[in-house]
């Protein structure tokens, strides 16, 4: 058997990250409820890990590809509607048109740079995120900011952790997806 490459374990790793921190933000929101985001603004718990989501499934995206990102998007929705029984609904369902629209965002810019995808894409993921999540669980978008300020402050961490890495071959996307695989930020 072949040995696995950098570049698909780096893969792996992003989904199973990803995966696990969808669960980690559905137990989160159970755990903690609802906690400081900053400026006086709370949000629910899940906040933090919803903001690495994004981030981590534009990961998937540009080393596994586009399919093995669609799929892990409904993975996501299946684990967090499966995680939180009580919230079931509200989760899956912020978490998937979240996470598609995010994908239809990040797709088409990404070749104009990865930052310049990743930033426009997480910030529309959170607040479609957000606006689904906070209607159907709490039935008010009074929280709202506070949501939005927490995925934002996530979005903020990852693009810092990641910007000087950003043209690592791992990172940038899938030679035979039919993109550059340097595409600058």
């Amino acid at each position: 058997m072949p040995a696995m490459s950098l570049r698909t374990a780096a893969g792996l790793t992003a989904l199973a990250a990803y995966i696990a921190v969808i669960f980690a933000a559905n137990w989160a929101v159970q755990r903690f409820g609802l906690v400081p985001v900053g400026f006086g603004l709370r949000a629910p718990a899940a906040v933090y890990f919803v903001g690495l989501a994004f981030t981590l499934r534009d990961l998937v995206q540009n080393i596994l590809g586009r399919w093995v990102s669609v799929a892990a998007i409904a993975v996501g929705a299946l684990v967090s509607a499966a995680v939180s029984p009580a919230l079931a609904v509200a989760s899956g369902f912020a978490f998937f048109t979240s996470e598609l629209a995010d994908f239809l965002v990040y797709t088409p810019l990404l070749r104009r740079g990865w930052i310049v995808a990743l930033v426009p894409a997480n910030l529309v993921g959170c607040v479609v995120d957000s606006v689904v999540f906070l209607s159907i669980a709490f039935g008010s978008l009074s929280l709202l900011g506070g949501q939005v300020m927490g995925k934002a402050w996530m979005t903020a961490l990852a693009v810092l952790l990641l910007a000087p890495v950003r043209h690592w071959y791992v990172l940038t996307p899938r030679r035979d997806s039919g993109r550059f695989a340097g595409a600058a930020a």
